[in-house]
């Protein structure tokens, strides 16, 4: 095997034993990211001469026997929404193209203290709204799979990088699916943990109450190490947490027997391709043949999620885009005589239409004469989600449905509709509306070859049972042992 074909925690085995260095490892995934990321396009920029320098570092402390974290020198890539210091951070704008920031993520400031090694930033829809890594800025990203088809979103470079093996873990932000969502469509492994686990200081804000960091991971193991080394309490994030602090490589035991699981009948059945639902229902029975208790339920208040979804997440954004106005920081434009045609051009120009839509439907939701109709009206059902979910979670431990209702559809295929994109998320959108943990699992190949995944969710703070069901369908079954090919693609 090449060393970027290793999952992080074999990585991590290898260094501590001295058979590689970090230097090394961080060479041979920039040669990997040379050769391939010109047919995935997965980053945005890379920052290779600060990895090599830390990388440097970190062999420098291991030979002198000096404490270092138990994944130092590691590479790990991050999604182009978190603040890295000195470093752009653009949201795959062109409204932050040349913003650089000035201070740490919480996130990196805690992947920073274990000396893990940044390669670069990943591209990502604009501003974290879309569900294929098609509305970037500065260009699409493609699926390692399939280079024609799309990689899913928003977090398509920081899925595609990881099955592509341009990185071996990265970090990606999910506001209604956008880790689970292209971690299915790539075959890799992707965890929203609950909200308010993980910090979302130096996360720039799409929708404030839905928003959640999550690991990309080339398995379940390394998915439990990467929300060990970036969960936990921060004074800086008001919505965060101050909970005991958990060990989730506990809950990587091989055994179910017991586990009471619920499947959402509404999840099997309209909208769901025949693929995707056959692959559920094999994942269902797989779990009874190992010792759980599969039984058919009902969540048809999920029905609503997706309108309840776009009325919160454009009302939220509508208000934190507000601050990119072309006076204090971002794109400015060059075409203006007075102060309002610095505010009117500079976000015409600089947001896409994508961005633009969802500050209009938002701005919509949220005036004078609709405000009660809409927005109240969602946060209303909002409870009424969340409660459901709460009766569910009564009598089962853990749910399980698709994670997307398609594998990855083509190019172009959705760009031209909003409302079918918008219906891509149709699974995972709930999930952030309950601020529940959810997680993808690739179990399978379709008939063209594309990975289906299929997801996990359990009640808030109760990851260690989704990371043992998991874990132990990992466990019991061989879908690592399938590779992108690269086929197919215009470059």
């Amino acid at each position: 095997m090449k060393l970027y074909e290793y999952t992080a925690h074999e990585l991590a085995e290898m260094l501590d034993k001295k058979e590689i260095s970090s230097e090394e490892l961080t060479k041979a995934y920039y040669d990997r990211i040379r050769e391939k990321d010109g047919e995935v396009k997965a980053y945005v920029s890379l920052m290779e001469d600060k990895a090599l320098k830390r990388a440097k570092q970190v062999d420098e402390k291991r030979s002198k026997g000096e404490t270092v974290g138990k994944y130092a020198g590691i590479p790990v890539g991050i999604k182009d929404n978190m603040c890295i210091t000195n470093t752009k951070t653009t949201c795959s704008s062109k409204m932050l193209e040349n913003f650089v920031s000035p201070y740490n993520a919480t996130v990196i400031e805690k992947l920073n203290d274990e000396d893990l090694v940044f390669l670069g930033k990943l591209n990502m829809d604009e501003f974290a709204m879309g569900s294929s890594t098609e509305t970037s800025a500065f260009f699409k990203t493609h699926n390692p799979w399939d280079l024609d088809r799309v990689p899913g979103g928003s977090s398509g470079g920081s899925a595609a990088a990881v099955a592509a093996d341009l990185a071996p873990w990265t970090l990606g932000s999910d506001t209604g699916g956008s880790i689970r969502q292209p971690s299915s469509l790539c075959g890799v492994v992707g965890l929203k943990p609950t909200y308010g686990l993980v910090s979302r200081y130096g996360l720039v804000a799409f929708a404030s109450s839905l928003d959640q960091i999550g690991p990309i991971t080339k398995d379940v193991t390394d998915s439990a190490i990467l929300l060990n080394l970036i969960s936990g309490h921060d004074e800086k994030d008001s919505t965060s947490l101050k909970l005991e602090k958990k060990d989730y490589t506990k809950s990587l035991v091989n055994d179910v027997k017991g586990m009471r699981i619920g499947l959402p009948k509404e999840y099997i059945g309209e909208g769901i391709n025949e693929e995707v639902k056959e692959a559920i229902l094999e994942v269902a029975k797989k779990y009874e043949e190992m010792g759980a208790i599969v039984e058919e339920c009902s969540l048809d208040v999920g029905k609503y999620a997706t309108a309840v979804y776009y009325i919160i997440a454009c009302a939220e954004a509508s208000s934190n885009l507000g601050r990119f106005d072309g006076i204090r920081y971002g794109y400015r434009t060059e075409k203006f005589e007075n102060l309002k045609d610095i505010y009117k051009n500079s976000r015409s120009e600089g947001f896409g239409p994508e961005v633009k839509r969802r500050i209009i439907l938002g701005t919509y939701v949220l005036s004078s004469g609709y405000y009660d109709a809409y927005y109240k009206k969602a946060q209303k059902v909002r409870t009424v989600i969340k409660d459901a979910y709460n009766d569910l979670f009564k009598k089962y431990d853990l749910l399980l449905t698709p994670t997307s209702p398609t594998t990855a559809f083509k190019m172009g295929e959705k760009s031209s509709n909003p409302l079918e994109m918008y219906l891509a998320d149709i699974c995972t959108v709930p999930v952030n509306i309950g601020g529940l943990p959810g997680m993808n699992i690739p179990c399978k190949l379709d008939s063209k070859g594309l990975p289906i995944g299929f997801q996990l969710i359990s009640n808030s703070f109760e990851e260690e049972k989704i990371f043992r069901a998991a874990y132990t369908y990992e466990q019991n079954t061989n879908f690592r042992a399938n590779k992108p090919e690269f086929k197919g693609g215009d470059k």
